[in-house]
């Protein structure tokens, strides 16, 4: 993520992010000059004055969509700190954030700051794209100006730090809560217990569940479904439904969440007849069944061998106009494919074509393709292509699917080439895809290039999971790397 700003005469920058980069204490920070400010607006000559240089900035730049009243000082009203602060948060709310931030430089070079809510709203901003270098540098500049964020903003930065898998500066901002003597509410607790569940951390959400019990917060639905998930992903079924137990003789009323950790974990343990009961209570007590609780019950149908309740489930979930998962269409075409009844699949295709779900069918039949039954799509670019023209919206889900499809046939260029056309349509590529790509160069006994997608993980910031390093250990077993203890993981 670049902190430099393109804008029509070169480049601007915030200094703050600067000082984060470059942490001397030596680093001074450089207020905005009369050359910058001619930038912007080139026809005023006196150099000494910034307002009104400052005033011509939304005319200079593109347009702002931003309500006129919060552009007052285009105008001709005295530029004041109240109204650099309104016109911030409303290019915050607009969206324009990079225009946000150049504004900020043009406040500062004036001796205005921010106000509390104006740096929230640029916290916000900032967060809501991911852009998490200036996010520690407006909240060090926040602090360091005498403001003492409130619990709100705390919680704002640890969700996306950890979404991002950037511990350090997660510790860092918990050090500061501490600091600060700001406490711990219930949705700190559920944002750290979100992260450690997701990474298989029994000991650190045991530990998170005491300290939620101490400061007296009782668990509810969301921290049961959140334990029960965590048993659940280590094998530990029969704890988990000794849980449940526990929940509903404490009065725990179960919602959506609770209902589907309940059903798979039923389902991964291969009680079939238990999870389609607690599926029938959830819609008894008036839960409708979301993408979730449908991708449970058929994924494991078919993993213990019930294909035929699977694709009732499959059409079921169609009929009640649910937009099918594709990896769903994966499960159900390998398992049919292995048993050789691919006419149940081009039945099933029928099905969804005459029933309406015109680009759920696309996506299947292009499956189906894939695994090997008519080998029309065994270029990838030929793929997405009739996925764009069939109007099918290509998102990061439907490009790891794919490329999950190619991988499984030992098809890594074609894997490869996914990857890349997914970069080529502008979406990022995430940890899935990554374990994708481990996962088909080790299929294709190309345990170097499985190594290197590791570093490449690594150097990039994001922290492997547990399927990332289960994948790669199963390339370099392959090749007979781990036992010769060529590798150092």
């Amino acid at each position: 993520m670049s902190i430099f700003f393109p804008i029509t005469a070169g480049v601007f920058y915030h200094p703050k992010s600067l000082e984060f980069l470059f942490p001397s204490k030596s680093f001074k920070v450089r207020s905005l000059n009369c050359q910058i400010l001619n930038a912007f607006c080139p026809r005023i000559k006196d150099k000494a004055d910034y307002t009104k240089r400052v005033k011509c900035l939304a005319n200079a730049t593109e347009k702002s969509p931003i309500p006129e009243s919060q552009t007052d000082h285009t105008t001709g009203e005295e530029l004041s700190p109240e109204l650099s602060n309104r016109y911030i948060r409303g290019l915050c709310k607009a969206g324009n954030i990079d225009k946000a931030m150049v504004f900020l430089c043009q406040m500062e070079a004036l001796g205005f700051r921010l106000s509390y809510a104006s740096y929230t709203c640029l916290l916000t901003a900032l967060v809501s794209v991911g852009r998490t270098l200036e996010v520690e540098a407006i909240f060090k500049e926040m602090v360091s100006s005498g403001f003492q964020p409130r619990i709100e903003v705390y919680n704002l930065l640890l969700k996306v730090f950890l979404r991002k898998g950037l511990l350090t500066l997660a510790d860092k901002l918990m050090e500061s809560m501490n600091a600060m003597g700001v406490w711990k509410n219930r949705e700190t607790y559920e944002i750290l217990l979100d992260y450690y569940v997701s990474a298989g951390r029994l000991k650190d959400t045991w530990e998170v569940v005491a300290k939620m019990k101490k400061d007296g917060f009782e668990p509810n639905s969301f921290v049961y479904s959140m334990i029960i998930e965590l048993y659940r992903n280590n094998g530990m079924w029969k704890k988990a439904i000794n849980l449940i137990a526990e929940v509903r003789e404490n009065g725990v009323s179960l919602d959506k969440k609770m209902f589907n950790s309940i059903i798979d974990t039923f389902g991964k343990s291969g009680e079939l007849g238990d999870a389609l009961q607690v599926f029938d209570q959830m819609q008894q007590e008036g839960i409708t069944p979301d993408i979730t609780t449908w991708n449970s019950l058929i994924r494991w149908h078919c993993k213990h061998g019930d294909l035929t309740n699977a694709l009732v489930l499959f059409n079921e979930m169609q009929t009640q106009g649910l937009y099918p998962d594709p990896s769903i269409f994966i499960t159900i075409i390998s398992r049919l494919g292995e048993q050789g009844k691919w006419d149940i699949i081009k039945k099933n295709f029928e099905q969804m074509k005459d029933g309406g779900h015109g680009q759920s069918g696309t996506i299947y039949a292009v499956l189906v393709d894939i695994y090997g039954q008519y080998g029309s799509f065994e270029d990838a670019e030929e793929c997405i292509n009739t996925l764009k023209l069939e109007g099918v919206p290509l998102s990061a889900r439907i490009f790891c699917v794919l490329a999950n499809a190619y991988a499984q046939q030992g098809l890594c260029e074609q894997t490869v080439k996914v990857l890349q056309l997914m970069e080529r349509e502008g979406i990022e590529p995430n940890l899935i895809m990554l374990n994708v790509l481990i996962n088909a160069f080790g299929i294709a006994g190309r345990h170097m290039e499985a190594l290197s997608v590791y570093q490449h993980i690594k150097e990039s910031g994001a922290s492997p999971d547990v399927v990332t390093y289960t994948t790669l250990m199963k390339a370099l077993l392959r090749a007979k790397g781990v036992r010769q203890g060529r590798y150092n993981i």
